[in-house]
C-alpha cells in the first residue's frame, strides 16, 4: 500500500450567465399573443402535474459528506487534508442489497490452518451491516492503543477550546506515522493517563477495553500503555468516531487524524491493507508486541478504514499467540484481501 491521495471533489465550472436584452414595447400586446401566451403557460402546469405524478418517491438521496474544514484545533493540516471523510452509514437505505458475510465459509477455513487466536470485525459504512469472527477474551491493543491516544487528546482539546500546541502535533505525527513509543508515552502522560483515556472511552460506548494502569510494568521491558486490553468490536466504534461525524470530535480533528493514519511509513503500510489495490484511500494502524522475552508470542493488530473502487467499510483484527511477528503479518494480510475480494 501506498499513501493514499484524495481526489479533491469536483467543482462544476461556472458557466457565463448570459444576461438578457431588456425590451419595451409600446401599446397593448395583441389578441393572438395574449392567446399563444396563455396556452404556453398552460403546456407547462400540464408538464409539470405529469412529471410530479410520474416521479419516483424513493428516488435516490445524494450520498452525505462531512467536508473537513479548518479549525483552531489543528490549523496546520486542516486545509492540507480537506477533502471530505465521507460517511454513508447514517443514510443507507434498506433498499441496498446485503453483502455476503466477508468473514464467512472461506475465513473461518483459512483460520483453522493458522496458529493462535485470531479476532475480527468488519463494518460496512454503506449497508450498515457488521460482522466479526473469533471469540475469546480481550487482547493486548499494542500500538494500535496510539490512535485511542490520539483521540482522546483531539477531544480533549475540542472541549476546552484549545488548539493543539506545536509539540503535540509533532509528538502526534511521530506516534502515528512512525509508531514511535517515546511520542506515545509523552501524549498518554499529557492527556492524563488510563483514568483520562477509560473516561474518553466510556463516552464513545466502549464495553471492553481497559487501559493499562502502568507504563513501566514490572517484568515488561515495552511501554505498558501496550497492554492495555481490547476487543476488535471497540476498535471499530473508535474508527467511527474519525471517519463519520462525531459529537466529540470536530471536522478538521478526524481529518487530521485520517490524514496521519494514512501516512504511515512504507514499512509499516501491512495488515486491514492486503489485497487493497493502490488507488484506495487506505487509514491505518498498526501493532506488534512479543509478549514473551524468546520472541515466539507476538501480538499482531491492524486497524483502519478502506475507502474505494466501490467499498466503503471498517476492519480491526486483532491476533495473539503468533509464533513469530511476520507469521502474525501474513495472517491478517490474507485475511484484509479476503474482506476486500468479498466487499464489492
Amino acid at each position: 500500500m501506498r499513501k493514499a491521495a484524495h481526489t479533491p471533489h469536483s467543482l462544476r465550472p461556472r458557466g457565463k450567465h448570459s444576461r438578457g436584452t431588456s425590451q419595451s414595447y409600446r401599446g397593448r400586446p395583441s389578441l393572438t399573443a395574449i392567446l399563444v401566451g396563455f396556452g404556453v403557460v398552460a403546456i407547462t402546469v400540464l408538464a409539470w402535474a405529469v412529471h410530479d405524478l410520474t416521479a419516483s418517491p424513493q428516488a435516490s438521496a445524494p450520498v452525505s459528506s462531512a467536508s473537513a474544514v479548518a479549525s483552531a484545533h489543528a490549523p496546520a493540516v486542516a486545509s492540507a487534508h480537506a477533502s471530505a471523510v465521507t460517511s454513508t452509514h447514517a443514510s443507507a437505505t434498506p433498499t441496498l442489497a446485503p453483502h455476503a458475510d466477508p468473514l464467512g465459509t472461506a475465513a473461518s477455513a483459512y483460520l483453522t490452518t493458522r496458529a493462535g487466536t485470531v479476532m475480527v470485525t468488519v463494518d460496512d459504512l454503506v449497508t450498515a451491516e457488521a460482522w466479526s469472527i473469533g471469540s475469546g477474551r480481550p487482547q493486548a491493543a499494542a500500538s494500535v492503543v496510539k490512535l485511542d491516544i490520539l483521540e482522546t487528546l483531539l477531544a480533549e482539546h475540542r472541549a476546552s477550546g484549545t488548539a493543539l500546541t506545536a509539540p503535540e502535533m509533532s509528538l502526534a505525527r511521530s506516534m502515528i506515522e512512525d509508531s514511535d513509543n517515546d511520542a506515545a508515552t509523552s501524549l498518554w502522560d499529557d492527556v492524563g493517563g488510563p483514568q483520562r483515556i477509560a473516561d474518553f472511552n466510556a463516552s464513545v460506548g466502549l464495553t471492553d477495553t481497559s487501559p493499562s494502569q502502568c507504563v513501566t510494568c514490572a517484568g515488561f521491558p515495552w511501554p505498558g500503555w501496550g497492554l492495555t486490553t481490547t476487543t476488535t468490536v471497540d476498535q471499530v466504534s473508535l474508527l467511527h468516531q474519525i471517519v463519520e461525524p462525531s459529537d466529540l470530535l470536530a471536522d478538521a480533528d478526524r481529518a487530521y487524524a485520517l490524514q496521519l493514519m494514512e501516512s504511515v511509513n512504507p514499512d509499516q503500510r501491512w495488515g486491514v491493507s492486503g489485497g487493497v489495490p493502490a488507488d484506495v484511500t487506505v487509514a491505518l494502524k498498526n501493532g506488534w508486541l512479543p509478549m514473551d522475552s524468546s520472541g515466539s508470542d507476538w501480538q499482531i493488530n491492524s486497524v483502519g478504514w478502506i475507502s474505494g473502487d466501490g467499498r466503503n467499510y471498517l476492519i480491526a483484527v486483532l491476533t495473539t499467540g503468533n509464533p513469530t511477528e511476520q507469521y502474525g503479518i501474513d495472517t491478517i494480510d490474507q485475511l484484509s484481501a479476503m474482506v476486500w475480494d468479498q466487499m464489492q
